[in-house]
C-alpha cells in the first residue's frame, strides 16, 4: 500500500522525534526509585561524608532516596568495579575520588579501565593535604625543609597511610620535583602514621587536613604548607607548596560518576542538581568544615580534571616505581 507523500513525511518526522521525546520523558521521570551511591571507603571517611552530604541534598531535591553504600577494599577498587559493572541507568552512582585516579596506574590488572568505563557527572570538592613535620625538624618553611633534607640525604623518614595512598604519592611528587631523598615509611592508615610522627620516629607526613588540624593548632606538629594550588580556608595562614615549588599540586577530590553509556539526559539532570546543591551556602559551609574547596562545573570539566589527575599520578608512580601492596 502506497502512502500519500504528506502522510509519509509526517510519519517519518514523528519517528525521528521519538528518541528526543523519550529522552525528555526519561529526564522528567528520573529518578523513579531509590538511587545507590557506592563509596569505596568506610563510614566516617572524607569520601563517605561527602557522599552522604550530597546524597541528602539530592534526596531532598529529587524526591527519591539517594542511599550511600560502603563497599570497602582494594583501595576503593571493589566499589569502582561494582558501580561500573552496574546497568547504565542512573540508579547506581560512584563516589569517584582521587584514589581511583592513582589506582588506574598503581594496579596492573584491573577488570575495568577507569577513564574509559566511567561517565563523569560532576565534581564536588577538593580537600588539601598538609605537609607537616615533627617539631624537632629545624625547618619552618618549605625552602628550609628542602635545604635541610638535601643536607641530610636518606636521614629523614616520610610517613604515609600506605603504599600508593594519596599521602604517599603526594610525598613522592615533592621528592620528584625537589630531588630530595626521603625514606618512605608506609603505615596501615593515618592514625599509626600520626602517632609515630608525634613520637619522632618519622619526620614528615603529607597528611589529610581533618586528622591533623588539632595537632597543628596545639603546636604538637608544625605545618609548613598545604598541597593544593590555593590556600585552605581552615588554615588560611599556611602558604601553598606551589608558592615555593611552582606547579606542585595534590588534593583529595571527590565527585559523582556513573557507568559509561548512562543516558546523557540523566547525567545532565544530576549535574544540574549537584551544582545547585554546591551553590547553597549551608552546603558550602559543611564542605569547608572538612577543609575543602567547592569544585562544581560541567560533566566535561570533571572528565578533563579526572584525566589530568590520572596522567599526573601515572608519571609519579612510574618515576618512584611504586607497587601496590
Amino acid at each position: 500500500m502506497k502512502l500519500p507523500r504528506r502522510r509519509f513525511l509526517h510519519l517519518v518526522a514523528g519517528a525521528a522525534a521519538l528518541p528526543a521525546v523519550s529522552r525528555i520523558a526519561r529526564a522528567q521521570t528520573y529518578p523513579a526509585r531509590p538511587v545507590r551511591i557506592v563509596v569505596g571507603f568506610p563510614a566516617g571517611s572524607i569520601a563517605d561524608i561527602v557522599a552522604r552530604l550530597m546524597g541528602e541534598r539530592l534526596s531532598e531535591r529529587l524526591g527519591q532516596q539517594f542511599v550511600v553504600e560502603n563497599r570497602t577494599g582494594a583501595s576503593g577498587n571493589i566499589a569502582t568495579e561494582m558501580a561500573l559493572r552496574s546497568p547504565p541507568d542512573g540508579y547506581m552512582l560512584l563516589l569517584c575520588d582521587s584514589p581511583a585516579a592513582i589506582n588506574a596506574t598503581l594496579y596492573d590488572k584491573l577488570s575495568f579501565n577507569f577513564i574509559r568505563d566511567i561517565a563523569p557527572i560532576g565534581a564536588i570538592v577538593s580537600v588539601p593535604l598538609v605537609m607537616v613535620v615533627n617539631p624537632s625538624v629545624p625547618a619552618t618553611t618549605v625552602p628550609e625543609f628542602t635545604a635541610y633534607a638535601r643536607a641530610n640525604p636518606g636521614k629523614l623518614n616520610m610517613a604515609s597511610a600506605g603504599n600508593g595512598s594519596s599521602a604517599h604519592v603526594s610525598g613522592e611528587l615533592f621528592k620528584m620535583m625537589t630531588g630530595v631523598n626521603l625514606v618512605h615509611v608506609p603505615y596501615r592508615g593515618s592514625p599509626p602514621a600520626l602517632t609515630d610522627l608525634l613520637g619522632g620516629q618519622v619526620q614528615v607526613y603529607f597528611v589529610p587536613t581533618a586528622p591533623s588540624i588539632e595537632y597543628i593548632r596545639a603546636g604538637k606538629l608544625r605545618a609548613l604548607a598545604v598541597t593544593t594550588a590555593t590556600r585552605s580556608e581552615v588554615l588560611p595562614d599556611l602558604p601553598t607548596i606551589a608558592d615555593f615549588l611552582p606547579g606542585y599540586e595534590a588534593s583529595l577530590w571527590s565527585g559523582l560518576a556513573a557507568p559509561k553509556s548512562t543516558p546523557p539526559e540523566v547525567i545532565d539532570k544530576l549535574n544540574k542538581e549537584i551544582n545547585l546543591a554546591l551553590a547553597d551556602p549551608s552546603m558550602k559551609a559543611r564542605l569547608v568544615d572538612l577543609g575543602g574547596t567547592v569544585l562544581a562545573g560541567s560533566p566535561g570539566d570533571f572528565g578533563k580534571f579526572i584525566a589530568e589527575d590520572t596522567e599526573k599520578w601515572a608519571k609519579v608512580i612510574k618515576f618512584a616505581n611504586i607497587k601496590a601492596e
